[in-house]
């Protein structure tokens, strides 16, 4: 059963994320996939994530899926104009690719390209209703496409400081279902508790909600999040249960194993993110039962 199916269904789904090559050695970038088939009902392949220049999502997408994995492609507006972004979904739905996430790409300037120029012709809600537009079988021109597309379509929601921010997100969030998204994906999750706060003030959107399970490989990599996202709940009593343990790399995955368990009762699914530890993936998933 496909991706979309199982969200229909209303299965928990499990993600993971895997980002290209910069270069065109493939390699690993296959194997970690191949390593994973059949333990994942999809993998989110980014877009040039954080500004940093690398192989395109819809190649990698489509490598993916020659290894009989389905992908789920990133869209971004940052890059591309209208023309360019809806040439990129008819290829997508082209190649085979069904699944989409329109995401609020990261500032530019933090990626390796300084002098690159953002485009931003669109944003989040004019792209979801872009794709809409597509499969209605016009563009956005108005010209009549020949033969229209569909996509199982998503999006994000950002991470919240407090509760007025939080209203003007899940505000956003409706008008993006309303634009054609079907499933939500958050933001990282250490605190299931907060995450079951977020989930009853979330209800109302009606639509699948698929928090992200952050693969923390250190001390270092939970103080950080602990001192420029506070938000995201990363307490002391875990950054001590990191530094405490015998094999501390073992523990992260531990950690998001449990994190993965505890959400299958309050969620849909889960998207796990290893950023430079997909190799990891096989344990994360083994200490989550799955």
């Amino acid at each position: 059963m496909g991706f979309e199916k199982r969200l229909l269904s209303g299965d928990f789904v499990i993600l993971a994320e895997m980002n290209t090559p910069k270069g065109v050695d493939t390699s690993q970038f296959l194997f970690n996939a191949r390593r994973i088939k059949g333990r994942v009902d999809a993998v989110i392949v980014p877009d040039m994530d954080n500004g940093i220049m690398r192989m395109s999502a819809l190649a990698g997408g489509v490598l993916m899926q020659q290894q009989g994995v389905e992908a789920i492609i990133h869209i971004y507006c940052r890059d591309r104009n209208r023309i360019a972004l809806q040439g990129d979904v008819l290829a997508a739905h082209a190649l085979g690719i069904q699944n989409l996430m329109v995401v609020s790409s990261e500032n530019i300037m933090n990626g390796d390209h300084h002098d690159a120029l953002p485009i931003n012709d669109l944003d989040e809600l004019g792209l979801l209703s872009a794709i809409r537009t597509l499969e209605r079988g016009t563009d956005l021109a108005g010209c009549d496409l020949a033969g229209a597309p569909a996509f199982n379509t998503g999006c994000t929601i950002a991470q919240c400081k407090d509760d007025k921010s939080l209203e003007c997100e899940l505000e956003l969030a409706k008008r993006k279902v309303e634009a054609g998204a079907k499933f939500i994906v958050t933001p990282p999750v250490f605190d299931v508790s907060r995450f079951e706060s977020f989930m009853a003030k979330a209800k109302g959107l009606r639509v699948p909600i698929i928090p992200t399970v952050f693969l923390l490989k250190s001390v270092g990599s939970a103080r950080y999040f602990a001192t420029n996202e506070p938000e995201a709940g990363v307490s002391e009593d875990l950054i001590g249960r990191i530094r405490r343990a015998r094999d501390r790399e073992m523990e992260c995955m531990r950690i998001a194993g449990e994190t993965v368990a505890a959400l299958r009762k309050l969620a849909q699914g889960v998207r796990i993110v290893s950023v430079g530890w997909e190799h990891r993936l096989p344990v994360v998933l083994d200490c989550a039962g799955l």
